[in-house]
């Protein structure tokens, strides 16, 4: 749902500008050094691209989940390592607390996140609980007015500079399953916090992940999330759907420049007197990605609508998930092709996207597990 087209527009023309401008340029350097420049990082805070899922009472965009998905169409076309900047304060940092967050919770903490003050972290997955999160062995015990927290976390995104972390925890020993996971909220900088060295990837240069160990940490009670214990992996899973359907719109985004890039470069290449552009199988390639790209814009952008329709959309977030970023895969892989021997250099950029979209078929849920919940809401949904 766009609440005004006007406003929208002058945003996406604030969002092109900045990424044509400021962030294509920096592309190489932070391949380069593995470092985005605290410059383009300010530069978002005053954009407003912390906050843009957080309601405006609360000093953020209050974007639509339409809005926020044609805000990264645009954003992300250049490296995604960028985009990973606000990702994790825009979803899961600040979305466990504005939908289940106690109003002082959400007063607390939203005003900081939606000005990029403090970025948030989302410490869910460790050693032992990736695609069965569910299993996570991190506990929170209680005692007296706080918490007492051990275990440690793996390939948490923006772990080194966040302030503080969406941590899930297991606050009933007893109970395996996920009914004993609470959710908090952490200062990064509690005593008895430390991390690992920073993860190096196959890509996505700048975006920054490593292991996170929580020794005695104490979390005031007051920051679980809602005052409930045991609602944290229901927290997690609600804010997936909406993750989802943002990731989907980051590799939309990521793709139509790997498509233009292609394009561009087969209409100046010639080979045997003319532009490669002017070979069928070339073409071919060419046709294949728009029209898989066009098909994956129309997914991402139905699954937003429907969800600010107020709809369930946990098919179509997952559905939109899994098409649109294996459609990258596929668009980055054709575009080496096109590219031939340029594709497999550095200097033409095309390899560095080939490596920074593999990524997006494995967080908010690999390919497998879309699969599993696509056909096992199927198989509920044919039962009724």
């Amino acid at each position: 749902m766009i609440r005004d087209q006007e406003t929208l527009e002058a945003l996406l023309d604030s969002v092109r500008r900045f990424v044509r401008e400021r962030l294509v340029p920096a592309e190489n350097i932070v391949a380069e050094t593995d470092e985005i420049p605290e410059s383009i990082v300010q530069e978002m805070r005053e954009l407003g691209l912390f906050g843009m899922t957080i309601p405006e009472r609360y000093g953020g965009l209050e974007l639509t989940m339409e809005e926020e998905v044609r805000v990264l169409f645009e954003l992300c076309q250049t490296s995604p390592a960028f985009r990973s900047v606000i990702g994790t304060t825009v979803g899961i940092g600040s979305q466990g607390i504005l939908m289940d967050g106690t109003p002082e919770q959400q007063e607390t903490w939203l005003p900081r996140l939606a000005t990029g003050e403090l970025m948030a972290s989302f410490a869910l997955t460790e050693p032992e609980a990736g695609s069965d999160a569910a299993s996570l062995r991190t506990t929170a015990i209680r005692d007296g007015d706080a918490y007492v927290v051990n275990g440690n976390k793996r390939f948490i995104t923006n772990a080194p500079h966040a302030g503080l972390f969406t941590l899930m925890a297991r606050t009933d020993p007893s109970n395996k399953g996920s009914g004993g996971v609470s959710a908090f909220i952490l200062d990064a900088k509690s005593p008895g916090i430390s991390f690992g060295k920073n993860d190096v990837k196959m890509g996505q240069r700048g975006a920054h992940t490593c292991d996170v160990f929580f020794d005695n940490v104490r979390v005031p009670a007051a920051n679980l999330i809602g005052l409930k214990e045991g609602q944290g992996f229901r927290t997690a899973m609600k804010v997936l759907d909406k993750g989802r359907i943002h990731i989907a719109a980051v590799a939309v985004g990521v793709a139509k420049r790997i498509l233009r890039d292609a394009l561009n470069y087969a209409l100046e290449r010639k080979q045997f007197g003319q532009p490669i552009s002017e070979f069928q199988l070339v073409q071919a390639m060419l046709a294949d990605s728009q029209a898989e790209l066009y098909a994956a814009e129309c997914m991402v952008v139905d699954a937003a609508r429907r969800r600010d329709e107020g709809r369930n959309v946990s098919t179509e977030a997952s559905c939109a998930k899994m098409f649109a970023t294996e459609m990258s895969g596929r668009v980055a892989d054709r575009a080496v092709q096109i590219l031939g021997g340029s594709g497999y250099l550095a200097e033409f950029g095309i390899e560095r996207f080939y490596r920074d979209v593999r990524l997006f078929r494995l967080y908010e849920g690999t390919t497998q597990i879309q699969q599993i919940i696509i056909a096992r809401n199927m198989i509920r949904e044919a039962k009724l």
